[in-house]
């Protein structure tokens, strides 16, 4: 049957709000509220949208309202950062969406194509630009599920695809009982697909995830409260700084603590080192009436630093021991754009932006990020903005245990907080370790080797949190292997995919019918 070009138009718009209405569906699997099975339900009903829209630039479309529509409400916290930023952040990274929807192949392919190209613009995004901004990704989905433990094996990229590929061999399933006489229809393939899901996901539930190395240990982790939505020019440091003692005053030497957890910032000095300053004096006196070392997060001027630079700063974790010894520094390598640094300072300054919020830019530290404790424990630190990558908790996993000071104060609301305990979880799995979560303001907590999140801080309370963790040695499959392979993976199976498509596009146009596969 001809349909009317009015019939087509008012058709492709409603594929085309299908595909936000996917999008919507992909927000709401993210924290905070972590649907996690609109995920799937997201990308089935994204992938009936494709398969309607036949021309490339009508998937394009779809491709860029889908990510759009997922991004915006899940990343609006960039907006308190930088609101122009955030704008360009998801219209850039709707777009590689966007091409991966045009580029990826139609027909029976798509079933694998169309997955895999959806991953590889979601490992771009992990990457790229400004070395990446791994937020809102779909891995994040899926750490209330029964699909977590994939993570041990494959990491995000791992569970991207899983999501992605369960969809998309679903949505194959639906429209080749609704289009039974299309021969560019088939569940041979998606079958085939949900099998290596099937694989997949039962190699993470058989995967070694490491073992118990030592006794545990009782950690404190300090969050001193305070209001969110607040900047350092807008609280002075010495109240932070005041706050997280005055809570650390409450813990008692007949606690049995072991060691004392501060978060990132807790100490800012300015035109002086850390050792010897008033703060260090501090540190040094509460550590030796509890008689245990601190790690405290400090911020300090890059003169002073491990790899000294004039005219910057350094945001760094230390240990100090009950007698004043500093036995570790890590400088934090991830920085964030926009937060700790400013790419293109003078041309933003020039159109007007606020570029005293950032006075002087962060350098990244070059050092291993594991410290030792006194008694031969080793910790690994991802700071902040470092737990969202699987590349720093893969270095950090090579410690017994994983900590992350860090400091979501600058931030309104709870949805990047929800998102980075989420990361929290799948470091914590990735690699086989505790990881210990420790905010000024919240969320802080301990999360097992599991996932499970064991205790958790509210926003804005002033509490010391304390827990038993248990020192954990051994690998993973992800921290063996990490991303590479599943980055190659996604892109043999999208260069194949595209491939087998337009050789069967070929042979077609030839009038031979040959089929690329009995199994397709």
């Amino acid at each position: 049957m001809i349909l009317s070009s009015s019939t087509r138009r008012r058709s492709t718009l409603a594929w085309l709000l299908i595909s936000a209405i996917a999008g919507g569906l992909m927000t709401a699997a993210l924290p905070p509220r972590s649907w996690w099975p609109l995920a799937i339900v997201s990308v089935v009903l994204y992938a009936l949208a494709t398969t309607q829209l036949t021309r490339r630039h009508q998937q394009a479309i779809a491709g860029g309202v889908f990510a759009l529509v997922w991004f915006a409400p899940a990343m609006q916290w960039m907006w308190f950062l930088t609101a122009p930023g955030y704008v360009v952040a998801i219209v850039v990274f709707a777009s590689f969406h966007a091409i991966a929807a045009a580029a990826a192949p139609s027909g029976r392919w798509s079933t694998i194509g169309r997955p895999a190209a959806h991953t590889l613009a979601e490992v771009i995004r992990l990457s790229f630009p400004f070395g990446g901004v791994p937020l809102a990704n779909v891995g994040l989905t899926q750490v209330g599920g029964p699909l977590l433990a994939v993570a041990r094996v494959g990491g995000v990229i791992a569970l991207t695809w899983l999501v992605f590929q369960t969809g998309f061999s679903l949505a194959a399933m639906v429209e080749s009982k609704r289009t039974t006489s299309s021969p560019a229809v088939t569940p041979r393939l998606a079958f085939s697909a949900l099998g290596v899901v099937v694989v997949v996901i039962v190699a993470g539930l058989v995967a070694p995830r490491g073992r118990d190395h030592a006794d545990p240990l009782t950690i404190a982790a300090v969050q001193g409260g305070g209001e969110q939505g607040t900047h350092a020019l807008d609280v002075p440091a010495s109240e932070v700084f005041a706050a997280h003692l005055a809570a650390t005053s409450t813990i008692s030497p007949s606690d049995g603590i072991d060691v004392v957890v501060w978060p990132e910032n807790g100490i800012d000095v300015n035109d002086a080192p850390f050792d010897g300053s008033s703060a260090y004096d501090a540190i040094t006196a509460e550590a030796d009436r509890l008689g245990v070392p601190f790690t405290v997060g400090i911020t300090i001027d890059s003169e002073f630093s491990q790899h000294p630079v004039d005219g910057h700063f350094v945001n760094a974790q230390v240990i100090v021991t009950p007698t004043g010894e500093i036995t570790g520094v890590y400088e934090k390598v991830k920085i964030v754009p926009f937060g700790e640094y400013a790419p293109f300072r003078d041309q933003l300054a020039a159109l007007g932006a606020p570029m005293d919020l950032i006075p002087l830019d962060a350098i990244r530290g070059q050092d291993p990020s594991v410290l030792t404790l006194p008694d031969g424990t080793t910790m690994g630190v991802v700071i902040s903005w470092e737990v969202f990558f699987g590349d720093r908790g893969r270095e950090a996993g090579a410690g017994h245990l994983i900590i992350n000071p860090t400091n979501g104060s600058s931030y309104t609301g709870t949805t990047l907080q929800n998102q980075q305990v989420a990361s929290s979880k799948l470091r914590a799995v990735e690699n086989g370790r505790w990881v210990i979560q420790a905010s000024p303001t919240g969320y802080s907590g301990f999360i097992d080797p599991s996932g499970r999140l064991v205790d958790r801080s509210e926003i804005g309370e002033r509490r010391v949190m304390v827990g038993k963790v248990t020192p954990r040695s051994g690998l993973t499959w992800y921290r063996a292997l990490g991303d590479r392979p599943w980055q190659a993976a996604v892109v043999a199976v999208l260069a194949w995919s595209l491939w087998a498509h337009r050789r069967r596009e070929s042979t077609s146009a030839t009038g031979s019918g040959a089929e690329l596969s009995t199994w397709a």
